[in-house]
């Protein structure tokens, strides 16, 4: 699995609407939004074929981890965990030394294998419980 840094934004929005307009019914208004524009995209990328996404927003030291997503067929192949990798390796090689995410509250256990820390109350977003999740670089 080849995962990078990539201008194929579409590749990135087609895996996107398919796990979380698709499969989890998030209205597709509040999936994409004006941060796609200026955000870092990673693409993973199996057997010529795009499997999985991430969406990098940087500001300065801190960076926000988000709309991760990894198509159903790939799932429980450890891409998921390769991708998150890839996205904290992309942040350290940039300066960040604080990241943070939005976790589903189902996937806390995969951040937290990461090392993420969950803080604060769940809290809804787009129908779905989510808490808050972070970690020093």
């Amino acid at each position: 699995m080849k995962i990078a840094v990539t201008d194929d934004v579409d590749a990135c929005m087609a895996i996107r609407r398919k796990v979380f307009v698709e499969e989890q019914a998030v209205p597709e208004e509040l999936e994409l939004d004006a941060h796609d524009a200026t955000a870092v995209h990673l693409l993973a990328v199996a057997d010529g074929r795009p499997v999985g996404t991430a969406r990098l927003l940087i500001d300065g030291d801190h960076a926000k981890i988000g709309r991760v997503a990894v198509l159903a067929e790939t799932r429980g192949t450890g891409a998921g965990a390769a991708l998150m990798r890839a996205a904290l390796d992309e942040l350290r090689a940039r300066g960040v030394r604080e990241v943070s995410l939005g976790s589903q509250t189902h996937a806390i256990g995969f951040y937290e294998r990461l090392g993420f820390r969950a803080h604060g109350p769940e809290y809804d977003d787009a129908g779905i419980p989510h808490r808050d999740m972070t970690l020093l670089l």
